[in-house]
């Protein structure tokens, strides 16, 4: 395991500082999800790994499109997250039905969020889409710091995310 992999990368770090630490995160993952066939266990991972390289993810996850219509937590890590979530509710609804990232850098102001937790500030919110078009589900990060997220951040989550629904294309029931 690589030393930067023992450093949570702190909210101030600049764009540069962001990107290196996400080639290094998808190092490690790309060594952790080589051969796995299982989907839960690999989103575990993955959930672990960004948790433990950046400071200011407060609350790391994913939502499955688990049943039609509606997005179910797991894996996540952090404090109790929203257990199901409708396709035409939030942040992670508006990513799902859209299939294209929700950055939002003030929670407060954005009226369709639904709050998990009274301390997030700020939340990005990734879908998971196959190369056949096919919706997985979302990877949602919450930060107790407003503004949190930068392009940095949602060009390495997106990577990640296409990463896995390239990989678990085949894998899930829906």
């Amino acid at each position: 395991m690589s030393e930067s992999a023992n450093v949570r990368l702190p909210v101030s770090a600049d764009a540069h500082e962001r990107e290196r630490s996400y080639a290094d995160v998808a190092l490690r993952i790309g060594g952790l999800l080589d051969g796995e066939t299982d989907w839960i266990a690999a989103l575990s991972s993955v959930v672990a790994e960004l948790k433990a390289a950046f400071a200011y993810f407060d609350w790391v996850g994913f939502y499955r499109l688990a049943e039609p219509g509606c997005l179910v937590v797991g894996p996540y890590q952090g404090g109790h997250g929203c257990l199901r979530i409708p396709l035409g509710r939030g942040v992670c609804g508006a990513a799902a039905r859209t299939r294209q990232t929700q950055l939002v850098p003030d929670v407060t102001a954005c009226v369709d969020h639904i709050a998990c937790s009274s301390s997030t500030r700020s939340e990005i919110v990734v879908p998971l889409v196959t190369p056949n078009g096919r919706l997985l589900g979302v990877l949602d990060v919450d930060s107790d710091t407003a503004d949190a997220f930068d392009r940095a951040d949602q060009e390495g989550l997106e990577a990640i995310a296409a990463d896995l629904a390239r990989r678990f294309q085949d894998q899930h029931p829906l």
